[in-house]
Order: structure tokens, then sequence, then C-alpha cells
């Protein structure tokens, strides 16, 4: 029997439990493994280049197969959580994912990974849509921008420890072997998540305390899995301010997982023996300023900013601290990484407070469903990117000047947040809650 509470009198934080946090941290390591397994191959790039024979365009070809395979996946994955509960949803979605990545291990040819990349991508769409929802039903409004930033930074803790274990992997046992461990460490993940989920009324450990502090803002008591309707979000705005931002950023954030490592390779005559430490350290940078930038904005509405004005604040300084990056192919090896590490982090702590952004707009049970709309747009935009930059790199490369292929790509990452801030303020002025007709 769900638990009945009230919200007239809502205790601080201070007072509330911690279980909430322990809902983060099981977030945290999801993302860690969803991001774990997207790198796997971009890693393994440089020792499968000569078994593969594959060419920039190809590479870019599989990746983008995997981004339209995750677009479509975000979107049924969306409108599933919405409908069947955040518990079940991310439970399928892990168990997919990490099936398939155990498929990785089978395959030897092109063809082989362009499939298996395409059953990656339509296991992993439920992450993001599962973890905001989680989010938006566990922590309140002042909380969730600094618990999306943790659990997000798993996408850079993901980031770090793949470099410091696949190459290990690899050159220890063969590559079969790390795409083994990132598939069984999925399946472990499991044995924490059933247990230990579940919508907070039905949480028997919870405190009354704690209850009532997630219960505390007044206007949406949603319960996890009622009914939205796709058509009806697309008719307002604040979706499409959502939808166009992520079209528009995540492509960088792909490009980085995607082509960092060939960059370092192709044009500094690093490989991944030697690239990882940079690999590690740009991630690591990534990790800290990011969940500092998901901090300041609520510690910003916690000292008496509204909401709009603490969100639109951070993003705004986020899309300037990308800008340096234009600069990157110019620098040496590890000011480049500073320069990286800088704009990976200001891409983090952005994409923290725009997924916020959606529980700041919309009412819970609309939450993951905006997300998963959103997340096909970036999907979108993520498989378009690889493939131009592919066939960019490809005709620099034939040039002899594949160092002028990636500035212009790093040139179009610089300014790309900049426009999009712009475009959202147009869309979404405000970032108050919606009234979506009964379900």
């Amino acid at each position: 029997m769900l638990r009945t509470f009230m919200t007239t009198d809502p205790a601080p934080a201070s007072l509330a439990g911690r279980y909430r946090w322990v809902i983060c941290a099981l977030l945290f390591l999801a993302t860690t493994i969803n991001y774990v397994d997207r790198q796997i191959l971009s890693l393994l790039k440089p020792i499968l280049d000569d078994q593969m024979q594959w060419t920039n365009e190809e590479f870019g070809l599989i990746n983008s197969a995997f981004q339209g395979a995750y677009g479509v996946s975000l979107l049924v994955f969306g409108w599933f959580i919405d409908r069947y509960g955040t518990k079940i949803g991310y439970a399928v979605s892990i168990a997919v994912w990490s099936a398939a990545a155990l498929g990785h291990a089978l395959v030897s040819s092109v063809g082989g990974f362009l499939a298996a990349r395409i059953a990656l991508g339509l296991g992993e769409g439920g992450n993001f849509p599962s973890a905001i929802k989680a989010v938006a039903l566990w922590f309140p409004r002042k909380e969730r921008a600094l618990a999306t930033s943790i659990f997000n930074s798993g996408a850079n803790v993901g980031a770090i420890l793949a470099p410091a274990i696949v190459p290990w992997l690899a050159l220890t046992w063969g590559w079969h072997s790390a795409f083994i461990a990132a598939g069984l460490a999925g399946f472990l993940w499991l044995f924490l998540w059933i247990p230990y989920y579940n919508v907070p009324e039905k949480i028997q450990r919870l405190t009354a305390a704690e209850l009532a502090h997630i219960r505390s803002d007044a206007g949406d008591r949603s319960r996890d899995g009622e009914k939205i309707s796709w058509w009806s979000l697309l008719g307002y705005r604040q979706t499409w301010s959502f939808v166009l931002a992520k079209f528009l950023t995540d492509p960088v954030w792909w490009f980085f997982l995607i082509w960092l490592p060939d960059y370092f390779k192709q044009t500094r005559g690093l490989n991944i023996q030697k690239s990882w430490i940079h690999l590690v350290t740009i991630y690591a940078i990534v990790t800290a300023l990011s969940i500092a930038g998901g901090w300041v904005t609520g510690h910003l509405a916690k000292r008496g900013w509204t909401v709009t004005r603490a969100r639109k604040t951070g993003m705004f300084c986020f899309a300037l601290c990308v800008l340096p990056i234009f600069a990157v192919t110019a620098a040496g090896d590890w000011v480049a990484v500073l320069l990286i590490g800088l704009a990976g982090a200001a891409h983090q702590a952005w994409s923290a407070n725009l997924f916020t952004t959606v529980s700041d707009m919309f009412p819970q049970r609309a939450v993951a469903s905006v997300i998963g709309i959103g997340g096909m747009a970036g999907a979108m935009g993520g498989m378009i990117f690889p493939v131009v930059s592919g066939r960019l790199l490809d005709v620099f490369k034939a040039s002899g000047n594949v160092t002028g292929g990636y500035a212009v790509l790093f040139s179009i990452c610089a300014f790309a947040y900049l426009g999009t801030f712009a475009i959202h303020h147009l869309l979404a002025p405000k970032f108050e809650q919606i009234q979506l007709p009964a379900a």
C-alpha cells in the first residue's frame, strides 16, 4: 500500500534522510557502465584498423548507425517508461544493451560491428529517460540539477575508466575481452536496481521526513506510469526548446567520444598506449568541473534566485567556456588536453541543466517522453555528425592535412552552444511548469 504524506510542513534537507542519494548512486553507476560500453569501439579503433581495413567514413558510418538506433530507442523508451514505470523501463534497457555489448565479442567484420552497434543503440536509449524521470520522482526541484550532474558525471567517469582499462584488457586478453567485461557489468547492476529502486512511496526504509522533503514542491503529484501523448507534447514550444538544443549540442559530445583517440594518433602521433593518459586526464577534468556546474545553479536557486535566472546564467556561462576549443589544434599536447577538458566539462554542465529544464517545465508524467523526444533529436544530430566528420577527415587526410580537418570540426564545436542558447531562450524564456490536459 502506498504511504500517504502531508506537504504542508516539508522537512528541511538537513533533517531529511539520505535514501534519495542511494538512488542517485544507482543512476550514476548505470550511466558509468553505459559510457564505458560506448567508448570501447573508438578506443579499439587503433588496434582494429589493420584487421578491419575500414576507412574513416566507414568507421563514421558504424557510429552513425548506432546513433540512428539510439535515437529510435530514446523515443520508444521515453514512452515505455512513462507508461510502465522507471523500474521496469531501466531494467529492460540495461538488459538489452548489456546483451548487445557481449555480442560485439562475436563479430569480426565491418558488417558485424555495424549490426552490433545497432543492437547496442536500441538498448541504450532507456538510460537518460529513466534517470531523468527517477530524479524528478526522487528530488525536489532545487536539488535536481545537482543530482542530475552527479549521475550524469557517470558519463565522464565511464570515459575515464574506459581508456584506463580497455587498452589493457585488449592487449592482455584480446579485444573481445573488453566487450565481455562491459556486458557482464550491466547484468550485475540489475542485482542492485531491482531490490533497491521503486517510487518513493513504496520504499519502506524511506523516512517520513525525507518523503516530505522530496514532495516539498507544490503542484506536481502525478505518479509514475501515467499516460501522455507524444503528439500533444510537440504542440508546446517548451518541448521544442529542449529538442533543438539536444539536436545542436549533443553531436559535440559524440564527437569527443568517437574521434579523440584518433585525433591524438593522427595529428600528434600518440597511439592508444601513449594517449590513454591524455584521455583519462581530459575526462577527469570534465568530471570535477561538470559536477560543480550542476551544483552552482542549484546553489543560486537556494540563495533566492529564480530557477529561470539560475539555470540561464549557468547555461550562458557554460556556452562561453566551450569557445576556446577552436584553438586546440594549434596548442601543445597538454594545453590541448586542458582546452578539451574545459569544453567537455562545459558541455556536461550544460547538458545536466538542460535535462533539468524538462522537469522544471513539465509534470512528472511527461518527463520521460520529452526526454525521449529530445534525446532522439540529439541522436539524429549525433548520427549526421560522425559521417560528416569522417568524410571531411578523409578529404583532408588525402591532401596531407588531417590536422586542418580537425581544426574545422573543433571550430564547429566551439560556437555551437552560444547559438543554441539564443534559440533555447527564445522558445523557453521562463522555466515554469505548464499545465497538461488530464490523462
